[in-house]
């Protein structure tokens, strides 16, 4: 799978989490008439997503990230494209957090609330992370694969060649 498309995923599946986690906190807060919770909830949100704003400004690839981009091993074959397996293997957190935090959502409501506003922060600071990699594989004409590794060993990356992107003025860049 390409790295960019993970990443791009990444955000749009973190979103989601957030806007599902976000319901369920209104609904299981609502159900128990706790306006303290409604209040709390609201209140976080807007303070992770001010955060996830500032941090996502940036138009350039995250530290780690350029630590990945740059220990990525180089080669001329295409790795396995399986993105189903490296999506669940590289975002089942994702899901086992949704699914606990509403499951006890009835009895804390509390507990959603904040995942929710934890996924609202990390959905805005990646927003930008995808651009930022895609400039750097038009820049070195090279693309960017991620392994199909174990659930529970860190990311890893592949490069391979790809295109180049045309400057302003017309040449390679």
């Amino acid at each position: 799978m390409r790295f960019t498309d993970f990443l791009k995923t990444t955000v749009l599946l973190t979103a989601g989490e957030a806007t599902a986690l976000a319901a369920v906190t209104i609904l299981a807060a609502a159900g128990k008439e706790d306006t303290v919770t409604i209040i709390f909830s609201l209140a976080w949100w807007l303070v992770a997503a001010s955060v996830g704003a500032w941090f996502g400004r940036a138009s350039r690839p995250s530290t780690r990230i350029r630590t990945l981009l740059a220990e990525a091993k180089t080669s001329q074959a295409l790795p396995e494209l399986r993105p189903g397996a490296v999506l669940l293997n590289r975002l089942w957190p994702l899901g086992v957090v949704a699914l606990i935090a509403a499951g006890i959502s009835w009895l804390f409501p509390q507990f959603p609330a904040v995942a929710a506003g934890y996924a609202i922060l990390v959905s805005l600071a990646w927003r930008r992370q995808e651009a930022a990699v895609t400039a750097i594989e038009g820049r070195d004409g090279a693309q960017f694969y991620v392994l199909p590794t174990s659930p529970f060993r860190g990311i890893q990356l592949v490069r391979t060649p790809g295109y180049r992107f045309p400057t302003v003025d017309g040449a390679a860049g």
